[in-house]
């Protein structure tokens, strides 16, 4: 009888360490079928062209680069649609293992995370209805705009209007920005320049107009998200130097923007050279 509770305490011993052991492994540690390490990329597919869903499918300019990015280095790798506040959050803590949603690169970002070299320039326009009498960002003073959280938009917008100001509306999704502008409850949306230039063209029933300010709006580059510390934006910057050296990135730009890419500003910031 003694050795019947000895042999039980000893397999329920086992069971607690292997639990244990399966607890305590880094969620981003995935494996695939065959049992190869498999990398989580997370983004937030609502800002077409960059990532978006179709037909239940997430697609996209972003998702066919990191898709070539990381063929090129060899990665097996799975793309979730996460959401934006969350993806941050995921990478930070390692569950997500590279963040890609038309990230961009600021120095407070780079406090909490690591980014690999950029891969697009891009800049701020300003969405409103047609017939506005909106010319500018100083234009925006004294009006409702809305903004997607913890976005450069909303960054950029608190330094023309200040901080906490009560005409400033932040929303989850610029889906649901680009609705409040429809319904009149604000007068403008910050966003990306391609990203506003894409919606006028594919909903022009709304009737917006998108509008630059370059003396307002500095240049901005988006960049591949990781947690602090990593060890894969090494490989990823040379995998990125390497479709953009094969004409495979100007192949994806071109699919997207319809447009070839000005090659020599993004070899320019490549710390590959």
């Amino acid at each position: 009888m003694k050795k019947h509770h000895q042999l039980v305490l000893c397999l329920l011993t086992i069971c607690i360490v292997i639990f244990t052991a399966a607890c305590g492994k880094n969620s981003t540690e995935n494996t695939n079928a065959s049992g190869e390490k498999e990398l989580l990329v997370g983004t937030d597919a609502v800002t077409p062209p960059f990532v978006y869903m179709d037909k239940g499918k997430i697609v996209g300019y972003d998702v066919d680069l990191i898709s070539a990015i990381l063929d090129e280095a060899g990665y097996k790798y799975k793309i979730d649609n996460v959401g934006w506040d969350p993806l941050f959050a995921l990478v930070e803590n390692g569950e997500v293992d590279i963040g890609i949603t038309s990230i961009t690169i600021t120095d407070d970002r780079k406090q909490t995370y690591d980014f690999a070299d950029p891969y697009f320039e891009s800049k701020l326009m300003i969405l409103a209805k047609e017939g506005t009498d909106i010319k500018n960002a100083i234009d925006l003073k004294g009006r409702k705009v809305g903004v997607q959280n913890a976005t450069t938009g909303q960054i950029a917008l608190e330094k023309i209007v200040g901080e906490n100001n009560s005409n400033i509306l932040k929303y989850e999704t610029l889906g649901v920005a680009f609705m409040a502008l429809k319904n009149g409850d604000i007068e403008a949306v910050i966003t990306d320049n391609t990203v506003a230039n894409e919606y006028v063209k594919n909903n022009p029933n709304d009737k917006f107009v998108a509008i630059p300010d370059d003396e307002n709006f500095e240049p901005e580059y988006y960049g591949i998200l990781f947690k602090k510390g990593n060890s894969l934006s090494g490989e990823i910057n040379k995998a990125l130097k390497t479709i953009i050296d094969n004409g495979t990135y100007t192949e994806i730009y071109e699919k997207w923007f319809g447009v070839s890419p000005d090659l020599e500003v993004i070899k320019a910031l490549s710390t590959e050279k």
